[in-house]
């Protein structure tokens, strides 16, 4: 990677590694706060999704904003959305307020997503998106490990402390985009293809990820109010929800590299039976086994393993015209498991205890394995056409990083061998659009 490149994108990769520390432990620390005032499972569960609602509307809608006032300005007005919320959130606690807050913050984070990823696309040709992709993987899963880690000592300087660092960091985090270089970046405005097409062309795909988000999701908000009830403390707990995103960092590459060699639905089939042997494992662990921590890392490595795969499988069948949309169209799929995740299992919490989270975590899984098994008999998978990629909930624009000259041309060969006219109607008008956005010189 060139001097030049690096500089480019080095800017909005910090930005995001500093704004997503505070995200990191502030998500865990407003269901802990919520637990420890006493607030039910249900409740826990509304407020928790209410961040997803806002990834959701965020993903739909915030590249209007960037288009009409600019990248720079617009990193710059999400960014401090974030500073403001968190730091509410720390001197207002009423569950309506926090509801209202949460929803804002999610929007403005998936507008930061949309902003660096966007940006990152700008920034190198086809051939370089793999490794811009890797950074940013790095950069999202790295920030958000280290903030899950560090829970527990912000928590010690006092009860404010991390609601005033996550504002801090969301607020630094403006500064590596407005010393960059003025560049104009590009957002495409592609409609994501509607649920039925998905539904019809990708089974697999669709279930894969719109369970991944219930899971994912769940992960994230009511994780830690089973290890708060289980008894640990918020140190702990950090510690916990740290490993689980080191497996999902470390455990995507050779998951990712198996699915290239292997039929990618039996691999999808093994990563869900994995995870509900994980799942009632722990069900069956004794009170403060040291085995937790290991556990809860091969959870992650495979939960958040079956997104990327999933897409990957979708990709195998797409036409290449109908890439960008369909993985927008998943994307959007897998937003909405994650924001129904919470408003599902906590009132299961809320009724049979803390165990209620992994009994559900064992019974989406084995309901994965259904029904994998069965697509697989009534379609058996192509072999895999481009190599893996891994990938998190990214925004709209951060799908086509994926989208790499391998993908495009193992979906061209796939065209050649077998007749996708009719999977999705309407393919051959699915040309982006590019928008310009441009900075003003005094943008900052």
């Amino acid at each position: 990677m060139s001097r030049q490149l690096l500089a480019l994108v080095l800017g909005p990769l910090l930005g995001l590694f500093v704004v997503c520390i505070g995200n990191a432990f502030i998500s865990s620390l407003t269901t802990l706060q919520m637990d420890a005032a006493g607030e039910s499972a249900t409740v826990i569960g509304i407020i928790s999704s209410s961040y997803f609602i806002g990834l959701t509307l965020g993903a739909i809608f915030n590249d209007r904003l960037i288009l009409r006032i600019g990248h720079i300005r617009a990193y710059s007005s999400f960014a401090s959305l974030i500073a403001v919320t968190v730091l509410l959130q720390g001197l207002i606690f009423n569950r309506e307020a926090w509801f209202v807050l949460r929803l804002v913050n999610g929007w403005a984070s998936v507008g930061v997503f949309l902003v660096v990823e966007s940006w990152l696309l700008l920034a190198g040709d086809p051939k370089m998106r793999g490794r811009l992709l890797a950074l940013y993987m790095i950069a999202l899963y790295g920030s958000g490990m280290l903030g899950q880690i560090e829970l527990g000592a912000i928590t010690r300087l006092g009860e404010m402390a991390p609601f005033m660092v996550a504002g801090l960091l969301a607020s630094l985090s403006v500064l590596p985009m407005v010393i960059i270089p003025r560049v104009s970046p590009l957002v495409e405005r592609v409609e994501p293809l509607l649920p039925q097409h998905l539904a019809r062309m990708t089974p697999t795909g669709v279930m894969g990820c719109f369970g991944s988000g219930v899971a994912i999701a769940a992960i994230y908000t009511l994780l830690p109010l089973y290890l708060q009830r289980i008894g640990l403390d918020v140190a702990q707990v950090g510690k916990m929800m740290g490993a689980v995103i080191l497996g999902a960092m470390v455990l995507q590459y050779p998951v990712g590299r198996w699915s290239d060699l292997r039929d990618r639905q039996v691999v999808l089939i093994a990563l869900a039976v994995f995870c509900a042997a994980l799942s009632l494992l722990i069900l069956l662990l004794p009170a403060g086994s040291p085995l937790l921590i290991v556990l809860l890392f091969l959870l992650g490595g495979g939960v958040f393993a079956i997104y990327p795969v999933a897409v990957s499988h979708a990709a195998d069948r797409a036409p290449a015209d109908a890439l960008v949309r369909m993985i927008q169209g998943l994307l959007l799929i897998n937003s909405l498991g994650s924001a129904l995740s919470p408003l599902v299992i906590s009132p299961v919490m809320a009724k049979f205890g803390e165990a209620g989270l992994f009994w559900c975590f064992a019974l989406l899984n084995l309901g994965l394995v259904a029904f994998f098994t069965w697509r697989r008999g009534e379609r058996p998978a192509p072999a895999p056409v481009a190599p893996f990629a891994a990938a998190a909930q990214m925004s709209p624009a951060g799908v086509e990083l994926r989208v790499t000259e391998d993908l495009m041309q193992g979906a061209l060969d796939h065209e050649m061998t077998e007749d996708l006219t009719n999977v999705i109607p309407g393919a051959e008008a699915a040309e982006p659009v590019l928008s310009a956005a441009q900075d003003r010189p005094a943008a900052g």
